[in-house]
């Protein structure tokens, strides 16, 4: 997609809700965008839907958006997207599940539980790992290399 191809915008209503406005003026209130790779390609593959679930638009890359629609998506896509960045293991309470895990974050410390060691310590690639708390909120290592070697031995375990 291009600029010269986008046959849409979107704007805020009263409530803060994204409106999905054609060119020809019509209208759709409470669209949701969903980021397909959100870790990986966080700034391609954005699919925006109407509030049936529907597909309306699909843009392959917001560099691609006029800014005024890229920061409507941005900021949107923020709010739903709340995946914190692990800076630090501190420690981990248990070698049985459930475990509590004590990081650092770059929202700051924070404590959690994991049921499922085993399933929720994934590999996302050579040195990317993704952590998921016993509520469904994740947690990105984006180089496991930059942890400590305190915190790469804790987990080592796991991986």
């Amino acid at each position: 997609m291009n600029r010269t191809t986008l046959d849409f915008t979107l704007e805020r209503d009263k409530f803060q809700q994204i409106v999905f406005v054609w060119n020809d003026g019509r209208r759709i209130s409470g669209v949701d965008p969903v980021r397909a790779f959100p870790i990986s390609e966080p700034a391609g593959f954005v699919s925006i839907c109407g509030p049936d679930g529907g597909l309306l638009a699909r843009i392959d890359n917001l560099d691609d958006l006029p800014s005024d629609v890229r920061k409507i998506l941005e900021n949107e896509l923020a709010l739903r997207e709340f995946v914190p960045v692990v800076l630090r293991i501190e420690s981990v309470s248990a070698e049985n599940d459930p475990s509590q895990w004590n990081v650092i974050t770059d929202r700051g410390p924070t404590t959690f539980l994991m049921e499922e060691s085993d399933n929720d310590v994934r590999r996302l690639g050579p040195h990317r790992v993704l952590l998921v708390d016993s509520h469904g909120i994740r947690y990105l290592i984006p180089d496991t290399r930059r942890l400590n070697a305190a915190g790469r031995k804790i987990l080592d375990r796991y991986l």
